[in-house]
C-alpha cells in the first residue's frame, strides 16, 4: 500500500490506502506501538473491490507526535479522524480498531454514526466505569510515560512485549517477532509517553453507558486466550442494540496478528455483499 501523509488540523498525518476507487471502503485503526504496518497482512488479503485505509494515529508511525499530553486526548483524535475523511470524501465506511484504536474508533461511531456502516473492534473497551479505577489508571501510565522518558523506547518495549497481555504472542516465529519489535521500536519516546498521558484507559471517558446509542451493526472479536476482553466483550455485547462477539481459538490480545487469515476472513464476512 500507499504511504501517504497530509495536514489535519495543523497536524501531520500519515495514512495508506490500497484499491483507490473501490465503492466500499474500510477503515483500520492500530494499537499503542502500532502503526499502519501492523494491518499490512490483513489488507493483502481484500480484493480490489475493496478500498482499505489504515492510519497512524497521534504519535504513532509517521504521523505528529505533538509535545502537550492534551492534544493526544480522545475527543482531539476522534475530530482528526472526522476531518481527514472528510477531506477524502469518505462518508460512510466500515470502521475496524483494535485496542487502543478500538476505544477511538468506538468514540468515533458515537460522535459520528451517519458515517459508520458497521463497528468492528478487536479486543476493545468502552473505558473504565468507576472514577477510582479512572484515577487509578491514570496514575500507572503517568508511570509508564515517566519510564518511557527516562529510559527510551527500547528499554520499554523490553519490558511491554512481555507483559501477560502479549505472552500468547510468544508461540509466532522469530521472523514475526522481529516484525513486531521493530515496528514498536520505530516509535518515539513523545508520542508513546504522551498517548500513555493524553489517551490512556484511564484518561478517556466511560462509554459504557452510551452502548445503546449504536445503531449500527456492531462486531467485537476477542481471543480465546484473553479472559478479561472476553469478559468485556460479554459485558459489551449485553448493552449494544446489534452487536456480534466472536471469539478466535488458541489466540491472545492481538488476533490480526496471531492469526491474520482468520481475521480477514471474519471482516470479509461481514463485507460479502461487496467482494
Amino acid at each position: 500500500m500507499e504511504q501517504l501523509t497530509t495536514t489535519v488540523r495543523g497536524t501531520k498525518v500519515s495514512y495508506t490506502m490500497s484499491n483507490p476507487i473501490a465503492s466500499e471502503t474500510v477503515v483500520f485503526l492500530h494499537g499503542f506501538t502500532g502503526s499502519t504496518k501492523t494491518w499490512n497482512p490483513i489488507v493483502e488479503q481484500f480484493p480490489e473491490t475493496i478500498r482499505c485505509i489504515a492510519v497512524d494515529l497521534l504519535g504513532h508511525g509517521e504521523t505528529d507526535s505533538p509535545i502537550e499530553p492534551s492534544r493526544y486526548q480522545i475527543k482531539e483524535q476522534f475530530m482528526d479522524l472526522h476531518e481527514l475523511f472528510v477531506s477524502l470524501h469518505m462518508t460512510n465506511f466500515t470502521l475496524v480498531g483494535y485496542s487502543m484504536g478500538g476505544r477511538i474508533a468506538l468514540a468515533f461511531a458515537l460522535e459520528y454514526p451517519n458515517m459508520v456502516n458497521r463497528l468492528i473492534l478487536e479486543s476493545a473497551s468502552p473505558g473504565l466505569i468507576t472514577h477510582k479505577e479512572q484515577q487509578n489508571r491514570i496514575i500507572a501510565d503517568e508511570k509508564l510515560a515517566k519510564r518511557i522518558e527516562i529510559e527510551g523506547v527500547e528499554s520499554f518495549i523490553d519490558f511491554w512485549q512481555d507483559i501477560p497481555l502479549f505472552q500468547s504472542q510468544k508461540k509466532l516465529t522469530e521472523s514475526k517477532k522481529q516484525l513486531i519489535r521493530q515496528e514498536r521500536l520505530q516509535q518515539s519516546s513523545v508520542g508513546l509517553a504522551n498517548s500513555l498521558k493524553g489517551i490512556g484507559t484511564g484518561q478517556q471517558p466511560s462509554y459504557w453507558a452510551s452502548l445503546d446509542q449504536l445503531k449500527m451493526p456492531v462486531l467485537l472479536i476477542t481471543g480465546e486466550l484473553d479472559q478479561k476482553f472476553n469478559l468485556i466483550a460479554q459485558q459489551m455485547k449485553n448493552s449494544l442494540t446489534n452487536a456480534e462477539h466472536v471469539q478466535v481459538s488458541a489466540v491472545g490480545h492481538a488476533i490480526h496478528v496471531e492469526n491474520p487469515v482468520q481475521f480477514a476472513t471474519i471482516i470479509k464476512e461481514q463485507l460479502k455483499d461487496f467482494i
